[in-house]
Parts: C-alpha cells; structure tokens; sequence
C-alpha cells in the first residue's frame, strides 16, 4: 500500500523518536514495560528489588512457556474493559456539555468537542462510591484481582484500535498530521496519520486523552484502597489517603480544565497513533497507579511530620502547575490581568516574557515535576520501584521540551532566538 503524498497531506520526515527504527523498537518496548512494572510489583514480588531472574517476566522459562502466556488474558477482564469504554462513550453522548471550537487547522476548518468530562467523572465516582458504601471495601477490589487481565484487555484494545485508525486513514481525504505522512509505515502507525478521526461527532483523540485512561486511573487507585482496607481491617494508611488526595485532585484538575487542553500538542498537531492509543488507555491508568497498588500491599504509615511534608511539596507543585497554566490561558484569550509584559513577534502572535512564563519556558512542567515527586515519596523508601514514575516524567517532560522548542524554531525563526535569551531556563529554576 503506497502513502500518498499531496498539497493538502505533504510529505513528512520520520525524525522523531530516532525514525523508523526507534518507533519499531517502541511499538514493542512500551506494552513491555508495562508488563515488568507489573511483575516487578505485585503480591509475589512484594515490589520490592529481587534478581531479575526471579521475576517471571524477566525469566527466559517463563515466558517460553505458553502456560505463562495465557496467563496473561483474562476474557472477563477484557469484556469489562470493553463495557468501561462504552460506558464512557454513552456518558459522552448522553450527560449535557458545552460544544466549543478547537483551534484553526491548517485546511482552515476547527473540530468541535463536546465538554462534559468532569461530569462524567463525576458520575463514575458516584457509582464507585455507592457500591463501596452499600457492599463495603470488599465490593470493589475486583480490579485489584483482574489488574493483570485489564493490563492486557487495554493493550489489546490500543493495538486493535491504532490498527483500525491508521488503515482507515487511507480511506478518502482525510487531514492528517504533518508528522505522520512518512515513507515509513511503522513511523506512521506509532505517531499517528490522520489528525483527527471522528465517529459521528465524537472526536476520539479528545475522548480517549481524558475520559477512559485519566478516569480510570481514579477508580483503579480506590480499588487499591480498598484492597488495603480489606487487608487491615477496614482503614487504609495515610500515605494511600495522599496518594488518594494527590492524583484524585490532579485528575479533577484535568477534567474540569476540559477546554485547555484543545490547545496542547497532543491534539493540535500528533495524529492519533500507537503512541497516543497505548498512552492514553494504557500506560496511564496502568503505570501511574504504581504508588497505589504497592502500598495495597505495603502499607507505610508516615506519620504527621512527613506527611505535612510531603502534602506541601504537592501543594506547591500543584500552585505552580494551575496558576502558570492559568496565566497562559488567559492570555491566549486575549486577557491580560496581571499586566504581563509580552515579546512580539513577526508572526503576529506574542510570548509571555514576564510572570510565571518569564521566570521558566514551562513553569507548568516544573509544577508537574514536584508533584509526581511526592506522590513517589508517599511510598517510603523500602523498594524504589514506586520510584519509576519520576525517572519516566523527568524524561518525559525534557523529550516534550525539545519537541515544543523545535516546533517553536520553525513557528518564530529568529523571534524564537530572542525569545531563549529573555527566558533562559526551559523546566528547572536556574539549572535548566
């Protein structure tokens, strides 16, 4: 099958995440990863550092074994995942929303998206919490006790849906992505073709970026609480109550500030491949839920002093994180209430050069970081597995700067030179 190449759809080059043969060692490497944190972290593991070989995803004999491999699905998992999408696509379509415009595309036209995400969530945690209150912590450990099976129903689901999209995108003329246009068709199925594929009205990169990964992720950690609560006699610790606290709120934030996130990279400019599918329903709800699920089964108690400590480290990252956000939004609005000093730029568009955009390329980033930070130190010090989450959004954030700053580069040309010389520092104050 050849790749057309037109005015409307020009060639790309496959540059990013070392090309062609980066993204084929990805398209393996992701569901992998989240497999071992899940055999590295679990009741037999105890999530704590033992040899490799003891591990049975890292076992040679293991994995040989086609035992180990139906091990690995679970069909009441799988028709359980397939029932939580379509409860998400029913409160989509059913529960009232606002319909906003997104951002002008390059054709000229603006997708439109439906926002009701907070309410949906809403909605799950109502149905969450009454089930808990009316059969106790015991009614909901299931997804504790089918986290493998549901692990493996999302990457099922991911690749089935990624495979879908991308082989629909030859169909007709379609906008795709002008990074996902390649010679390559692995390049392409991991960054994504088309830009924005719709059912109907619903736009599924929007839906899946917020509602069935970031949602689930709240219901996932309550099932870990509930799987220590039954273990200790019904109370859970008050590192699983920050934890709790720390990733409820930040998925709150989320969902509330539905409409921010039309202006993000992810939806105005990645096609919606591999690498958004396995990261949205995936890789979120399945790894950032690490801290959760260990202390299901290790509970630590950290006392008032740490845990004064560690809230305020989320508090301040969280401040940072919101009020940045929030000055940018304005601004992008047309509204500039603190008075901010601004660069212009040949372009027409201007950069915030003063407040919390003066001070970091991205603030928000910086915020994000310490967050992610206390919610590994809620777990202790006993294994440094919870710790995996702030090693991969360190790198996550510096790949998603690089990506910004060459994008910028092409957008501002020598604007963007100026620009890096009033604002130095991109994420860390006065480090980098």
């Amino acid at each position: 099958m050849g790749i057309p190449f037109t005015d409307k759809n020009p060639r790309s080059k496959a540059n990013e995440f070392f090309g062609p043969i980066g993204t084929s060692i990805l398209v393996p490497v992701i569901p992998s990863v989240i497999y071992a944190l899940y055999f590295a972290c679990n009741d037999s593991s105890g999530g704590c550092p033992q040899p490799l070989a003891a591990i049975p995803f890292f076992s040679y004999r293991a994995v040989s074994s086609l035992t180990w491999w139906k091990g690995l699905w679970d069909a009441q998992a799988f028709l359980v995942y397939c029932a939580w999408m379509a409860f998400n696509v029913l409160a989509w379509a059913i529960l009232p929303g606002d319909w906003v415009d997104g951002v002008e595309l390059r054709d000229g036209t603006r997708q439109k998206y439906k926002i009701n995400a907070f309410s949906t969530l809403l909605l799950a945690i109502g149905l969450t919490l009454g089930t808990i209150i009316r059969g106790g912590s015991q009614s909901f450990t299931w997804i504790y006790e089918h986290f493998l099976g549901l692990v493996t129903a999302s990457i099922v689901y991911s690749i089935l849906q990624t495979a879908v999209l991308y082989f629909w995108s030859f169909k007709e003329d379609k906008l795709l992505a002008l990074g996902g246009n390649s010679e390559s068709h692995i390049y392409n199925f991991w960054i994504g073709r088309e830009l924005n594929p719709t059912i109907g009205s619903l736009d599924l990169k929007s839906f899946c970026e917020l509602r069935p990964g970031l949602i689930g992720w709240v219901l996932i950690n309550i099932s870990m609480a509930c799987e220590q609560a039954v273990r200790s006699g019904g109370h859970i610790t008050d590192s699983m109550l920050l934890i709790l606290i720390f990733q409820g709120s930040y998925v709150f934030d989320a969902l509330y500030n539905e409409p921010a996130i039309l202006t993000q990279m992810d939806i105005t400019t990645d096609g919606f491949g591999f690498m958004l599918n396995i990261g949205d329903l995936s890789w979120v709800p399945f790894t950032y839920t690490l801290q959760a699920r260990y202390l299901a089964f290790n509970p630590i108690t950290l006392g008032y002093f740490w845990s004064t400590i560690i809230f305020s480290v989320n508090a301040i990252g969280y401040y940072i994180f919101r009020a940045s956000n929030s000055e940018k939004d304005e601004f992008r609005k047309g509204k500039n209430p603190k008075n901010l000093s601004f660069m212009p730029t040949t372009r027409g568009t201007k950069l915030l050069i003063s407040g919390w955009w003066g001070w970091l390329q991205h603030p928000n980033y910086f915020g994000d970081i310490l967050m992610t930070a206390s919610w590994c130190a809620a777990t202790g010090l006993r294994s440094p597995i919870p710790y995996f989450q702030i090693v991969y959004f360190v790198i996550l954030l510096l790949h998603r700067q690089a990506r910004d700053n060459e994008a910028c580069e092409k957008k501002y040309g020598k604007d963007w030179e100026v620009y890096k010389t009033l604002v130095p520092y991109k994420i860390f104050p006065y480090i980098y």
